[in-house]
């Protein structure tokens, strides 16, 4: 699987390259020092990962998110950070992001996470996930309630909740991406829930 390293700081850069290289199956492609340049080698390369660091000079991490969900970039983020608060990490997984991990994490479990985020599986915390299951209380309070999803819209808010994107749901259900999007919207509508990870999360929630 193709990785890109994203962090203003050469000498993580370079350690994560020199870690991940001895991966049997981890090629890193390429390297950004800023969210703008993450955004631009990630709509250029197509990496199946982007690691991505949240506090960088200029576009930041979050920003850096936006950037390649408008420009339809279907690789995954894996944010690695120093910076474990909700404040910063919620923020990013809301934007776009399939998990995190931490800079101290072991390089193992660093190839692992990457290896889960690159078939599809979100990866949080407990704290991260209760407090995006908690926002936007006042949409989410039919939550508890049946929400008389059609059986197309279950099928699409299954393949949500395995993290695909709307391409591949399109895909998997031999539909137009125009069809898919509007299930995507009327799946969230009718969960209150405002975004694909939240979705993913009352799928779990109430599998």
């Amino acid at each position: 699987m193709s990785v890109l390293i994203a962090d203003d700081h050469p000498m993580v850069r370079q350690g994560l390259r020199v870690f991940l290289e001895v991966q049997p199956d981890i090629e890193v492609v390429g390297e950004a020092g800023d969210g703008a340049e993450a955004a631009r080698l990630a709509q250029e390369l197509r990496p199946d990962v982007v690691l991505l660091d949240l506090v960088m000079p200029g576009t930041d991490g979050v920003a850096a998110i936006e950037l390649m969900a408008e420009a339809a970039v279907e690789s995954r983020v894996l944010i690695v950070t120093s910076f474990g608060e909700q404040r910063t990490v919620v923020p990013a997984i809301r934007a776009g992001a399939r998990g995190y991990v931490s800079k101290e994490v072991e390089p193992s479990a660093l190839a692992a996470a990457i290896r889960a985020v690159a078939v599809g599986h979100v990866l949080l915390s407990q704290d991260v996930a209760a407090a995006l299951l908690t926002a936007d209380k006042g949409r989410a309070a039919g939550n508890g309630a049946d929400p008389q999803l059609t059986a197309r819209e279950r099928e699409v808010l299954d393949l949500i909740a395995r993290g695909r994107s709307n391409r591949e749901i399109a895909r998997a259900l031999t539909l137009s991406e125009k069809t898919v999007k509007t299930h995507v919207s009327s799946v969230l509508m009718k969960l209150g829930v405002a975004d694909r990870t939240q979705a993913a999360l009352w799928a779990v929630r109430h599998a």
